[in-house]
């Protein structure tokens, strides 16, 4: 019985570990795409 609760949360944890890093590559992806639809000061500085 305790392996199958401690299966049980290696799984949670995992699970949501993974969650985790989809979410931050996407955030990541979207980051980046709009700041190069978007640049900063900086980077208009740079460019002009």
């Amino acid at each position: 019985m305790l392996a199958v609760v401690w299966h049980f949360w290696l799984g949670l944890i995992l699970l949501v570990t993974g969650g985790f890093a989809l979410i931050g590559l996407a955030l990541g992806y979207v980051k980046k795409v709009s700041s190069m639809r978007y640049p900063g000061k900086g980077q208009r500085r740079a460019q002009g």
